[in-house]
């Protein structure tokens, strides 16, 4: 059953357009009479999942490509292949207050927020719906919420923590700490997990070829998990990770079916952006961008050397099936990001765009363990996943490695290498990891940034870890700049 049959949207702040003031995302172009919006279960359904559709509607948005080609830019996976100002502030670090990517990464999160909290207000105050209707609603619009000011965190550092739908106050709010905003991140993720049903509200199940493109209680715990792993409750993180990795709806794909990792529903997902704009058999703005347009095109995005493109071990079967070649007519040969397959004239869809998938809760887990002094079980999970491509295992005793100090180091360097390679290009992980894990020299002031990016970036600074914030947010708000 699809989801996106109806996007009607009555109380909500509608859409990514222009903004009049720095949270406002303008007037809805198609509007329902407001008491129409929450009267029953249908139309509070398509407000909700309105806002899902419009993340996924059109190229280069926040909920896309950018918050995959622009992280990797920033960080050491791939770069563009022309010279392009704003991308090339981004794989020089150097990011500008004026760069039009930049007020995407802002305004865009911003707005499907507006509609999230509207999507609330209206629910809580909704007498006509069926109370497991209202519940399941109120969790995905809590999670759209948590999973916008996620990235907003990660991206800008402290941001302002909007939870009204009053733009008077909205517009004038000041810069919360980061800490406060993964306070709130948590908050609604929990109270998203208790108001979810386990499985995925789209008719039919699972298993008989429903979507996993609706949030369920997993989607939540997979989310959870990371805001855990980031803010460093361990065993909290560890908790969410193994609720969703003991869920019988997922497994991890076999080495040999990794090409079908991506694929709409795959046993892997846990959840996706449905595919929206399939005009002339596009499947998802992922593939439309980074495959060829023809066997001999060069690719826009390159895997270089001294990059990603060096990270592979010999036979890690994730090279094959993740990484693609081609040769130009010039006869030069090209490395490109090949998670997604299908560019252009596939029908019916395939593949849809990936957000949440099981391998991240293993290297989450394993984390987790670590931190806690615990290496035998994080290598326990990095092995799953390095069995999962086609690699021998590491050895899981300090013996092995001539005592518990040696031991700790080797997984924490084995944890660093899978997570580089099995999560590249996918939603910024290596950015995030480069910028939250500390420098391996002790310096405190430092991150592991600092460590690897220098060598590749000429003009490379500690503060580059975060984005400025765009110079229309400011010139309408001046308290973001208090």
């Amino acid at each position: 059953m699809r989801i996106l049959t109806y996007i009607a949207f009555a109380i909500l702040l509608a859409g990514a357009g222009s903004c009049s003031s720095f949270l406002d995302p303008g007037a809805p172009k198609n509007q329902m009479p407001a008491a129409l919006a929450f009267t029953d279960d249908k139309t509070a359904t398509a407000s909700v999942t309105g806002v899902l559709s419009r993340m996924n509607q059109l190229n280069y948005q926040f909920a896309n490509v950018l918050s995959m080609i622009l992280p990797a830019m920033a960080a050491d996976e791939f770069v563009y292949a022309v010279s392009s100002a704003p991308f090339d502030e981004f794989k020089d670090n150097a990011v500008s207050s004026a760069n039009q990517y930049v007020s995407t990464l802002w305004s865009q999160p911003y707005s499907y927020i507006a509609q999230a909290n509207a999507c609330i207000e209206g629910l809580e105050a909704a007498t006509g719906l069926s109370p497991a209707v209202k519940s399941q609603l109120l969790g995905e619009a809590r999670f759209i919420r948590a999973f916008c000011y996620f990235y907003l965190v990660n991206y800008f550092g402290d941001v302002p923590l909007v939870q009204t739908t009053d733009i008077s106050v909205s517009n004038t709010l000041g810069r919360a700490p980061a800490a406060e905003v993964y306070t709130a991140i948590i908050a609604d993720l929990q109270d998203a997990k208790e108001r979810l049903g386990n499985g995925y509200p789209a008719g039919a199940a699972v298993d008989a070829g429903g979507e996993r493109i609706r949030a369920n209680k997993a989607v939540a715990s997979a989310l959870l998990a990371r805001a855990y792993l980031y803010t460093e409750q361990w065993q909290a993180a560890a908790a969410e990770a193994t609720a969703v990795i003991g869920n019988s709806l997922y497994r991890l794909m076999d080495t040999e079916a990794l090409d079908d990792v991506f694929k709409a529903n795959s046993d892997e997902t846990i959840w996706q952006l449905q595919a929206v704009n399939t005009a002339g058999g596009r499947n998802t703005w992922e593939g439309f961008l980074l495959i060829p347009a023809t066997p001999t095109s060069s690719p826009l995005f390159r895997l270089v050397p001294g990059y990603l493109y060096d990270a592979f071990e010999a036979g890690d079967e994730r090279f094959a099936s993740w990484v693609g070649s081609v040769t130009t007519s010039t006869g030069a040969e090209h490395r490109y990001p090949y998670k997604y397959k299908a560019r252009f004239g596939v029908t019916p869809v395939q593949e849809y765009t990936m957000v949440l998938r099981l391998a991240e809760q293993y290297l989450i887990r394993a984390e987790a363990a670590l931190m806690q002094g615990r290496p035998e079980e994080a290598m326990v999970d990095i092995n799953t996943i390095r069995r999962r491509a086609g690699l021998a295992e590491l050895p899981a005793d300090a013996g092995a490695y001539g005592g518990a100090g040696a031991f700790a180091a080797a997984a924490r360097e084995a944890l660093e290498q899978e997570r580089r390679v099995e999560l590249f290009g996918e939603w910024g992980h290596r950015w995030f990891d480069l910028r939250r894990w500390p420098s391996v020299t002790g310096d405190t002031n430092k991150t592991r940034a600092d460590d690897v990016l220098p060598a590749l970036k000429n003009d490379w600074q500690s503060a580059d870890i975060y984005l400025p914030l765009p110079d229309a947010a400011t010139r309408t708000n001046p308290n973001l700049l208090k």
